[in-house]
């Protein structure tokens, strides 16, 4: 069976050899390991852009390359007109060549490709819709184009759709899912925290206007005014950062708020281990694997009310919702912590949940998506 994967995560060219985006490039083996050959429709970079790549190592019988665009000014709406032809192009390529079609979005290239499968009716198909599918949340012209397109079960003949979160009103083509980082045998023992030391707080993820790590930053600044002793440590690069190491120098934060960097799957275990809280003040979410991550590990998440997270957090025994009113989410936090014995079932009901969801159960699903 020949897998195509339609997305618009760029693959980089480095010594000679393939990098992705790791996180992305760790699911994908998955579906590669099930497959008999993939090829891909991406963009092709020759650096990094701060990303936290990770070495392709599986092979990749063809690349249909596609033009990365966006189109943030006028000339830039020109180049994405040009290139858009040869995108067009080649997701025809691709899925001539293809038995199988994955399109990963939402996303420029994946709502061309919504248009071009249209084509295609009688090839197997999945979509992972990354994004939130909450029909009711505020949502781009183009995103929304695409839960159309996906869940019209006319133009878009034997496609799967897999959202995250279970939704009313829902075509029979979709399907919910999930994801995951650790398999069966990362279930070990995790000693439970104590609120009595150092409370630690992280945020993992890229530093964006959308993640808003600065809301994070500004959260603990408050907790410690207040006589909280706590720390924040921040996970991640990004386009924000100068901006908070500015923050954290004007206001002489240097003892209590840390920018880390990126780093390794394995590494992230011992912080999540060794974190009390982890902050995720995000517009907008899919299913954020930090969230579940953190509950693997027994490090209480905070996170905002969209997409599925409130089913993830169980609208607040296994976490607490930001309300993004500063004065309440601080209140919030800070009562927490001021109760020792709430926190730790918290975290235990996020541990029991969060370990459902394994790395065997998730290849199982998508084996079983790429044969039916």
């Amino acid at each position: 069976m020949k897998l195509l994967v339609v997305s618009f995560a760029p693959f980089i060219k480095k010594d000679n050899n393939y990098w992705a985006y790791s996180p992305y490039i760790k699911e994908i083996n998955i579906w590669a390991k099930h497959s008999d050959k993939i090829a891909f429709v991406c963009p092709v970079l020759m650096e990094d852009n701060d990303l936290l790549i990770s070495p392709i190592q599986f092979p990749v019988d063809r690349i249909f390359r596609a033009k990365n665009f966006n189109v943030k000014s006028f000339w830039n709406f020109v180049r994405a007109f040009i290139f858009s032809f040869w995108n067009f192009f080649q997701l025809f390529r691709g899925m001539i060549w293809a038995d199988h079609i994955h399109l990963r979005c939402p996303g420029n290239l994946g709502l061309m490709a919504c248009i071009v499968l249209i084509f295609f009716p009688n090839k197997k198909k999945t979509a992972k819709y990354a994004g939130n599918w909450d029909p009711n949340s505020k949502q781009p012209l183009t995103y929304r184009f695409q839960k159309w397109m996906l869940s019209n079960t006319f133009l878009s003949k034997n496609m799967t759709v897999l959202v995250y979160g279970e939704w009313a009103g829902s075509t029979k083509n979709v399907k919910s899912f999930f994801t995951a980082s650790y398999k069966e045998e990362d279930k070990i023992f995790v000693a439970p925290r104590k609120l009595d030391q150092t409370i630690e707080f992280i945020f993992v993820g890229t530093l964006s206007i959308g993640k808003r790590p600065m809301y994070a930053v500004k959260i603990v600044e408050n907790l410690y005014q207040k006589g909280l002793n706590v720390r924040l440590s921040l996970y991640g690069n990004g386009q924000e950062k100068s901006k908070l190491e500015n923050y954290i120098k004007n206001n002489q934060l240097e003892n209590l708020v840390v920018l880390k960097g990126n780093y390794s799957d394995e590494a992230m275990k011992k912080v999540y281990q060794e974190s009390h809280f982890n902050i995720l003040p995000s517009k907008s979410e899919g299913w954020p694997k930090v969230v579940a991550e953190s509950m693997f590990w027994g490090c209480l998440p905070i996170a905002t009310n969209v997409s599925c997270v409130p089913n993830m957090l169980d609208y607040g025994n296994r976490g607490l919702l930001l309300t993004m009113d500063f004065i309440k989410d601080v209140d919030l936090i800070y009562d927490q912590i001021q109760q020792p014995i709430s926190y730790q079932d918290k975290t235990t009901q996020g541990i029991v949940w969060s370990r459902k969801y394994t790395l065997d159960l998730f290849e199982n699903e998508i084996k079983n998506l790429l044969l039916e």
